[in-house]
C-alpha cells in the first residue's frame, strides 16, 4: 500500500470524527460554496502534482545528461 501524506493525516481520525468535521464545514461554509472550494482545492493539488512531476523530470534529465557525458568521456579515453 502506498502511504500518502493524506493517509498519514487521516490515520488517527475515526469515521465519527470525520462526519463531525464535515458537518462543521457544512455549517460554516454552507452547501453552495463547498463544491467550489473542493474544485479549487482539487485544481491546486493537481498543479502541485504537476509541478512536482516537472521537478522530478528535470532532475532525472540532468542526471541522464551527466551520465551520458561521463560515458562519452570514458569512450573517448579508450579510443586514444
Amino acid at each position: 500500500m502506498k502511504i500518502t501524506p493524506i493517509y498519514l493525516l487521516l490515520e488517527g481520525i475515526s469515521s465519527g470524527e470525520l462526519i463531525f468535521i464535515f458537518l462543521i464545514i457544512l455549517l460554516f461554509f454552507g452547501s453552495k460554496s463547498i463544491p467550489k472550494m473542493a474544485r479549487t482545492f482539487g485544481r491546486a493539488m493537481r498543479q502541485l502534482k504537476d509541478a512536482s512531476q516537472q521537478v522530478q523530470d528535470d532532475i532525472r534529465q540532468a542526471a541522464e545528461e551527466d551520465l551520458n557525458k561521463e560515458i562519452h568521456k570514458e569512450h573517448s579515453k579508450k579510443d586514444d
